[in-house]
């Protein structure tokens, strides 16, 4: 909200500088988003009077002027404006006059000069000149009145000041000058002076029937006729002053009227032609099918979830939002019919959103605006109407008829003063808190450490003990609210060693060249369906945006997300993971501290590597990163701890080229390249790769434990096995370890890993050959050829009894 300076203090003028004062009100929780001088610095610029004009004896676009600034002296000054005739009131900058800075940032002076071989005392002032508009097309023309010599900057308000505040969502009774006037009132104990309020007494009888056919839309409705008026009457300058430095354009006298009423208390109204009313006028809800043209030209259709003002011949506007275009007043209206309502916000609220426009009328109403003030804020309009646009012995007044259909109740909110004490931290007296309510203008009750407060009229943030508590705060000054710390009992809690931080577990993938992402949990529905398999998400019922409708049950929606980013911004390289939420549907779940009732929230750490393994390098060859890269990934970030890789099909990833993540016989994530159907769907060149497992899983690690390390030479033997293509690489290394725990000659095996696999000349067409390592130590003697035979033996013979395997020729 934008408002003068100067309208402000004609209501509370506190002895306090512009910058003192827009610290206060944002101390206070109106926060002062800017404060702009409303026109640049210069001096010696007064206002003069044209008294002859002689053309320039050697300039033909030149004339010269004697000028009267009431310098008590008539000046001659040279002007090149067109529009410059004897008897006009103007800007005169005297010799001396220090004028806006050009662009090299210095003042332009005024001096004593010849233009041309006439001496000249002096400039004309046009408003570019002064950097006051672009209007450069003469010197100002002032009005006849304007008093000769007095100094521009004060015959005009110069020095006024432009606040513009950002207002949260409950602070609706600060949406008027006379709203912050209060706010500023009670926050320096200035007394308030509101605007002149005064009854016009009714001329005439006349009334335009109204019936309000729906009270859960309109709690009140008031209205006037006013007949006789001049519609083309001049706006005052004082007016048009102050709607300009609250960022209104002037228009016409009406409807500047109706402007200045609403910024100035709060209250949007509406201005009727009353000819072109026919019948009465119907508060309603609308109707399938009807529509209408808006003053700003727009036609909406309407329904039964919008607000309307119909007569006889339909729709004519939109309740509490904007009117239309088929009764707005013109130049030639002379009879009007003035409307001040209130309308219920939940009523308005959404419904300008719905036609993508916004208006000062919805923005208020739809926070609630002051119930009890239609009324008086009618007899304002009244007054300003008869005073600027009224035609004497013409203009005729009707009575106000003021229904009051479904008014908001004032239930009374208690405080504790002891409870206020305990959240601000400061020790209040009963009779501090009850002088901050009489600042506020809050009436109330006290009892012994009780007070028990009715909200007025035009407090719609007032609802629980906590909202009082949050007023006296504010008018104390959080400034004075000693910071204190805590007063309460610190146990310092050591981390277990059994668990990992996600701090270490970040900085690790951090060191693997994976960068962090943090992304919404809100997603589209159709990623939940593609990377899910998931056709009954979790739906938000008040998403941002259409397309984060659901909650996510996995990560790895986001981070393809992520990889479309880059790519369109020329990055062909991704390395990127998350630790974040996923949401599932969970019947065992119940209500706590940290949990809701039917969902589970487990953490999960999900990573994605696309395009190139390592940057590209002149030490090595450029591949793409592959299943076995990030694989080898995830089983350094488990280490020491042992995966297995059991495959398996996710509806997010290859069929072929994925598997589950097993740990101790438990699955806790799933690692493959994505599914060819989405590479295609999503327009990736290539297929990103990608591993998601629990964080809980990976949190977890076992306390090193002492164990004998052998003094005696270990000793590698490698076996290359023939099996069928079908058997997987990990079913002959869980058949390995199966002997060495049920058969003793196996047990001095220490490691055996996959070193090769072969496929092609002298193998079956359906056959492998797979190579392993094994590693085998005694930690008490020297292995003698006879127990590594055996050993080796007993292996071959348990990968051929289980799996057929056979050593290759």
């Amino acid at each position: 909200m934008q408002f003068s300076e100067h309208w402000l203090r004609t209501m509370a003028d506190p002895k306090m500088s512009s910058e003192e004062l827009a610290h206060l009100l944002t101390m206070s929780g109106l926060e002062v988003e800017e404060l702009e001088a409303v026109a640049p610095p210069f001096s010696k610029v007064v206002v003069a009077k044209v008294l002859e004009v002689e053309k320039h004896p050697n300039a033909d676009r030149l004339t010269v002027c004697r000028v009267d600034a009431g310098t008590g002296e008539i000046l001659s000054v040279v002007c090149g404006a067109p529009n410059v005739r004897p008897g006009m009131m103007t800007m005169c900058a005297l010799v001396g006059a220090a004028l806006p800075p050009g662009e090299d940032g210095k003042p332009f002076e005024i001096k004593l000069g010849k233009l041309r071989g006439v001496e000249s005392q002096g400039m004309l002032c046009s408003l570019r000149e002064l950097k006051l508009s672009e209007d450069h097309s003469g010197i100002v023309d002032l009005p006849a009145d304007a008093p000769l010599g007095k100094d521009t900057r004060d015959y005009l308000s110069l020095n006024d000041k432009k606040f513009t505040i950002k207002l949260t969502p409950n602070k609706a009774d600060c949406l008027s000058v006379l709203g912050v006037a209060r706010e500023v009132a009670a926050l320096t104990s200035v007394a308030l002076v509101p605007p002149p309020h005064q009854t016009i007494a009714p001329t005439i009888k006349d009334t335009l029937p109204v019936k309000v056919a729906a009270p859960d839309l309109c709690g009140r409705f008031s209205g006037r006729v006013i007949r006789g008026i001049n519609a083309k009457a001049e706006t005052p300058e004082w007016m048009k002053q102050r709607l300009e430095r609250s960022g209104q354009r002037p228009i016409s006298a009406l409807v500047d009227i109706s402007n200045y009423v609403m910024l100035e208390s709060g209250q949007p109204n509406h201005v009727y032609d009353l000819a072109k009313v026919h019948g009465g006028l119907e508060v309603r809800w609308g109707k399938p099918g009807e529509s209408l043209t808006l003053l700003n030209g727009n036609t909406v259709e309407v329904d039964g979830w919008v607000g309307v003002i119909a007569d006889a011949n339909g729709v004519e506007s939109l309740a509490g939002i904007m009117g239309g275009d088929r009764t707005a007043i013109s130049l030639d209206s002379t009879d009007i019919f003035l409307e001040a309502a209130f309308w219920w916000p939940n009523a308005i609220q959404g419904r300008s959103r719905r036609f993508n426009f916004s208006t000062d009328a919805a923005h208020r109403f739809e926070r609630g605006v002051d119930f009890a003030g239609t009324v008086q804020q009618l007899e304002r309009m009244t007054a300003l109407i008869v005073a600027i646009c009224g035609v004497d012995g013409q203009t005729k007044v009707g009575p106000i008829d003021d229904q009051q259909i479904n008014l908001p109740k004032r239930n009374p909110v208690t405080l504790r003063a002891a409870r206020a004490v305990k959240v601000i931290g400061v020790p209040f007296t009963d009779e501090q808190i009850a002088q901050i309510f009489k600042r506020l203008g809050l009436p109330f009750t006290q009892q012994s450490g009780l007070f028990t407060v009715t909200p007025p009229s035009y407090r719609f943030d007032i609802e629980i003990e906590e909202d009082l508590i949050e007023e006296i705060a504010r008018v104390y000054g959080f400034e004075n609210i000693p910071e204190l710390p805590p007063i309460a009992p610190n146990v310092m809690r050591i981390a277990p060693e059994s668990e990992r931080s996600t701090f270490r577990v970040r900085h690790f993938l951090a060191d693997l060249d994976y960068q962090e992402v943090v992304n919404y949990s809100f997603v589209e529905e159709s990623w939940e369906a593609d990377f899910a398999g998931n056709t009954n998400p979790i739906k938000l019922l008040n998403p941002i945006a259409s397309q984060m409708s659901v909650m996510r049950t996995n990560l790895i929606g986001s981070l393809v997300a992520n990889v479309r980013y880059n790519l369109n911004r020329r990055i062909n390289r991704v390395r990127v993971f998350e630790l974040g939420a996923a949401f599932l549907r969970s019947d065992s779940t119940q209500d706590g501290s940290l949990s809701v009732a039917g969902y589970e929230q487990p953490k999960r750490i999900a990573a994605l590597a696309y395009g190139s393994v390592a940057e590209e390098q002149w030490g090595q060859s450029t591949r793409n990163a592959d299943f076995f890269d990030i694989k080898a990934d995830l089983e350094a970030l488990f280490s020491p701890k042992v995966l297995r890789f059991e495959k398996a099909e996710h509806p997010a990833l290859h069929p072929g080229r994925s598997a589950q993540v097993m740990l101790e016989g438990k699955a806790i994530g799933v690692i493959g390249e994505l599914h060819p159907r989405w590479q295609q769907k999503y327009e990736l060149p290539l297929a990103p790769v990608v591993f998601e497992v629990d964080a809980v899983a990976l949190q977890e690690r076992d306390v090193p434990v002492y164990r004998e390390i052998s003094r005696f030479q270990p000793v590698s033997r490698d076996l290359a096995l023939v099996v069928k293509q079908s058997v997987p690489a990990q079913s002959l290394m869980d058949a390995f370890l199966s002997e060495k725990g049920g058969n003793p000659l196996c047990n001095i095996l220490q490691a055996v890993v996959l070193f090769d696999e072969y496929r092609g000349k002298g193998l079956e067409n359906d056959e492998k050959s797979l190579a392993f390592r094994f590693t085998l130590q005694d930690t008490h003697k020297t292995l003698q050829d006879e127990a590594v035979e055996a050993a080796m033996a007993a292996f071959v013979a348990v990968a051929g009894n289980r799996h057929g395997a056979k050593l290759r020729a």
